[in-house]
C-alpha cells in the first residue's frame, strides 16, 4: 500500500480530539484504497461512516477515482457510450470445413473475450471475414456466437436460417473472395468473462459444399493470388 492508502473510513464525532494519522487522511481529500477489497471493507463497521450516495474512494491498483451512487461504485467520468476496453482477434491462417446442409462449423481460431465491468455495459461486436465456398454459384453463411449462444440474427420465420450474415449468387468460377462484414451491439448483462466467436452454416441443399476462411476456392499459388485475414473485435461501451 502507498502511504496515503488506508483501510478504514472513520467517523469522527463533537469533541473527539484526532491523532496526527487521522488529520493526514483527512488532509488527502479522497479516501485512498489499495484495491476495491479495502475499500468495500471500510465502510459501516465500528467507528466508520455508513456509505453513502456522493461518497469518493481512490484505487491504488487501477489508479481509479471513483464515487458512490447509491447502489454500487462507478468510476468518476465514467459516462454513457464512452469505451471502455477494446479486445481484437485477427485471424492470418486460412481455415475451411465442409458443412452439410443445415449444420454449422465454428470457425477455429476466431474469438474473443471479454470481461465486462458492468453487467449494464453494451459490448460491440465486429465481425469482418473473407469467404469463399466450393461451389461455384457461392453459397453460406455465418452467425455471432456468444458463448453457446448465438446472437446478432435475424428473426425467426419458419424453416428459414437465423444467421448473422450470408453470401448467395455470387461468382465464385475464378475462385473468388468475398468480403462479408457485420457489427451488432450486444447487451450480455453479465460482468464474468464471455467469448464471442463465429460459426459457419451451409443451407444449400444439394451435397456438402466446403466454405474457406482466408484464401480462394482454388487457391492458385500464383502473383495474383491473394491471402487475406479476418478479424472479430469486441468493444465495452458504458451504459
Amino acid at each position: 500500500m502507498g502511504a496515503n492508502a488506508q483501510t478504514s473510513v472513520p467517523a469522527f464525532t463533537a469533541g473527539q480530539v484526532l491523532t496526527a494519522a487521522q488529520m493526514t487522511q483527512v488532509n488527502t481529500g479522497v479516501p485512498v484504497f489499495a484495491s476495491s477489497t479495502e475499500r468495500d471493507a471500510a465502510f459501516g463497521g465500528t467507528g466508520e461512516k455508513t456509505l453513502a450516495e456522493g461518497q469518493m474512494a481512490y484505487l491504488e491498483d487501477t489508479n481509479e477515482t471513483q464515487y458512490y451512487d447509491g447502489s454500487s461504485w462507478a468510476a468518476v467520468g465514467q459516462a454513457g457510450g464512452k469505451i471502455l476496453q477494446v479486445v481484437s482477434t485477427a485471424k492470418t491462417d486460412t481455415f475451411s470445413a465442409s458443412v452439410a446442409s443445415g449444420n454449422f462449423s465454428a470457425v477455429t481460431g476466431l474469438s474473443a473475450s471479454i470481461t465486462p465491468a458492468s453487467a449494464s455495459n453494451k459490448i460491440l461486436v465486429t465481425t469482418h471475414l473473407h469467404l469463399s465456398s466450393s461451389i461455384a454459384a457461392g453459397t453460406g453463411s455465418y452467425r455471432i456466437m456468444r458463448g453457446a449462444t448465438p446472437v446478432g440474427v435475424g428473426d425467426l420465420a419458419g424453416s428459414r436460417g437465423q444467421q448473422t450474415a450470408a453470401l448467395n449468387n455470387w461468382d465464385n468460377e475464378n475462385g473468388d473472395i468475398a468480403n462479408v462484414s457485420m457489427t451488432f451491439l450486444d447487451s450480455p448483462a453479465t460482468t464474468s468473462a464471455t467469448t464471442y466467436s463465429v460459426e459457419f452454416y451451409n443451407y444449400y441443399t444439394i451435397g456438402t459444399p466446403t466454405l474457406y476462411l482466408n484464401r480462394s476456392f482454388g487457391d492458385d499459388n500464383i502473383s495474383f493470388g491473394v491471402r487475406p485475414i479476418s478479424t472479430i473485435t469486441v468493444i465495452e461501451v458504458s451504459a
